[in-house]
Formats: C-alpha cells, structure tokens, sequence
C-alpha cells in the first residue's frame, strides 16, 4: 500500500523506523527485531539507507522482509554524488522487491568528494525528479529547527516547497522535543504553501549519551524538562527507559490531540521501546 492512501485516511497513523545491518553483519538481529515490530502494527515502517558497500542491498532486503509481514515499507534512498544510472539501477531493485514507497534524501557527501561530480545528483530535489514519473510514493525530510547545512528557515522552506513542488507526497520531520518548536514549523509550512501531509517525528529517549551526541550534531533543542530527565535518569538505562517512553508518549499524545494524525518514532531497532509506546496508546490508536 502507497503511504499517501494511508495517510489521506483521516485515521491516526503511528509508524516506526529501523535500520539494517551493515554489510558485513548478521541480518538475523534485524530480522528478529522487525519481526517484533510488525507485530505491533504500525501503519507503516520505515527503513533507512546504508552508507557504504553493499549495505543499500540490506536496505531492500529489509524492506522485503517487512511487507512480507503485512506492514508496508518505506525504503529510504540518498542520492549525493550518485549517477543516474546507479539511481536507476537501485530503484529497480526496490521496484522488483514490490517496494512502493520511497524517502528522497541527499544524504552526506563521500568525505573524498569537495562536490557532487559533474552530471550527477546533487540535492534530494534531483531524486523526486527522477523518481516521480516511475510511479513511487515519494517522501521526504525536513527539519522544524531548520537544516544544520542552511543557515536560514526561509531558505531551508523554499527548499523543502521545491521538492514538494517537484512531487513528493508527504514529508517526515526530524525529532523533536518539544511540540510547540513542530505547530509553530507546520503554520509556517502551510503560510508558504506547502500542503502536502507532514509526518511528526519523535524519537524515545532509552540512552542518555547517545541522545546528547545526536543532538550535538543535529542542533536539535532540548527542553529544560527533557533535559532534567536525562541528567537524572541517563546513566540507569531501565530508569531512562521508563522515563523516555513516558515522555515520547507525551508527546505523541498531544500530537494527536492537536489534530496532527500521522508520528513516525524513531524505535533505533528497540522492539520493547515501541512495544511499551504502543501499550500506551492502544486505545487512541486502536480503532484505526
């Protein structure tokens, strides 16, 4: 199923995000973890881009694995530097493993590259472009604190407006911590004209000390209250557990409130995390 009938539903929608492994580890985790997350039934999941080697063939490998479990994928793909033969290529192999959905994303320069070559793509807009007449459900990111790379919210908008307006159907936001940063991105959004479903990202925090090097290099705000949680709880993982879940759970619950139908949680391949999250709000969610 295209993501886009999903969400055009009306009906709160919670999805999760996973990551595959790298090329030359063991699928079996993976496998097990998702296989614990799909039974959770979430609207959707998400499964993000390797990096390197031949880890975009776990992308899809995972993304197979997923819709045989009855939960539609979203393959994510980054495009930086890429040929469009090598783009044409890799979504061939999505089209032949009946992935229907895509997330359009640069993705970081190779670190021996100044600039994408000459020819090849260089911007997440490039991808939607190509990818649109192929009949994909396309997605796509965007930052409610703004792009770490863009120095202004204006520009960052008219970046994210160019890609809608080359075709994506929906959009996924980076997390956040706190709601009021999210309502005050959407109004925003909409006042320059982009319409298109935006998907709430929420990230429950299980690890104090991951979170603040995330954060770090995301510039992503930390609320005074979030903040006391972690450095209370961060160094006793079941503590920061509890108390992480409580938290996302917060905020997805006046998300939902608020009118804002669709969160994409960022589980970092922890079934119990959204497991628990999912207990929570089995009867908002219940009636989908």
């Amino acid at each position: 199923m295209k993501i886009k009938e999903i969400l055009s539903s009306g009906q709160p929608s919670l999805s999760f995000e996973v990551f595959p492994p790298k090329a030359d580890a063991s699928f079996e985790p993976i496998r097990a973890a998702v296989a614990r997350l799909a039974e959770q039934r979430p609207s959707f999941m998400s499964v993000t881009y390797g990096a390197s080697g031949n880890a975009q063939a776990n992308t899809v490998e995972v993304a197979a694995f997923v819709q045989s479990l009855g939960v539609p994928a979203l393959a994510h793909l980054t495009c930086v530097a890429a040929s469009r033969e090598k783009i044409a290529d890799e979504t061939a192999a999505l089209r032949a493993a009946g992935i229907e959905n895509v997330l359009c994303l640069r993705g970081d320069l190779p670190r021996d590259l100044a600039e994408p070559p000459p020819g090849h793509f260089a911007h997440a807009v490039d991808l939607v472009r190509a990818l649109k007449p192929g009949g994909f459900c396309l997605g796509g990111a965007c930052y409610p604190e703004c792009h770490p790379d863009c120095a202004h919210m204006d520009d960052d908008i008219e970046y994210l407006k160019q890609k809608v307006d080359a075709g994506l159907d929906f959009v996924t936001t980076q997390m956040f911590f706190d709601n009021n940063i999210f309502y005050r991105y959407l109004a925003k959004l909409r006042t320059r004209g982009v319409t298109v479903p935006v998907i709430a990202g929420i990230m429950p925090v299980a690890n104090g000390k991951q979170i603040a090097r995330i954060c770090r290099l995301s510039g992503t705000y930390l609320p005074s209250r979030f903040k006391a949680i972690v450095d209370r709880f961060g160094d006793r993982p079941d503590a920061m557990l509890d108390a992480g879940v409580a938290y996302a759970t917060e905020q997805i619950v006046d998300l939902f409130a608020n009118g804002v139908n669709a969160v994409h949680v960022y589980t970092m391949n922890r079934p119990e995390v959204a497991e628990r999250i999912m207990s929570n709000l089995r009867g908002i969610i219940g009636g989908r």
